[in-house]
């Protein structure tokens, strides 16, 4: 069984920054793709960033620039730094991570956490 967990929400002012840190823990043998995702309300789930275990990124369009992806194999962690934020990056951000296991080799998500732009 492999679990994602994400940290480093919260709330923040327009124009500021904050780091989300997402750890992958179980039975993991391997780890092909670290990601971001986010979900704004009344919105479908959209691709934020995406990481390979050989460090190729990609990025949505909405946060190139400004947002940056950045990974640690070793720890089996990726992080998203994220500055000059705005109102709409205002969303819940989950993490996912495609994982070869002991058992299976499948996409896994974290529960999510809630990032506010707001003044």
């Amino acid at each position: 069984q492999v679990q994602l967990a994400e940290s480093g929400g919260g709330l923040v002012d327009p124009g500021g920054s904050l780091r989300l840190s997402c750890a992958a823990s179980g039975t993991i043998s391997n780890i092909y793709v670290m990601g971001w995702y986010r979900q704004a309300p009344g919105k479908q789930r959209e691709l934020v960033a995406t990481i390979t275990n050989d460090g190729s990124t990609n990025y949505a369009d909405s946060v190139k620039g400004r947002f940056t992806i950045s990974s640690d194999n070793a720890k089996n962690t990726v992080s998203l730094q994220m500055n000059s934020l705005k109102p709409e990056d205002t969303a819940v951000y989950y993490c996912n991570g495609f994982v070869r296991s002991t058992l299976t080799t499948r996409s896994y998500w974290g529960q999510g956490t809630q990032v506010t732009v707001s003044s």
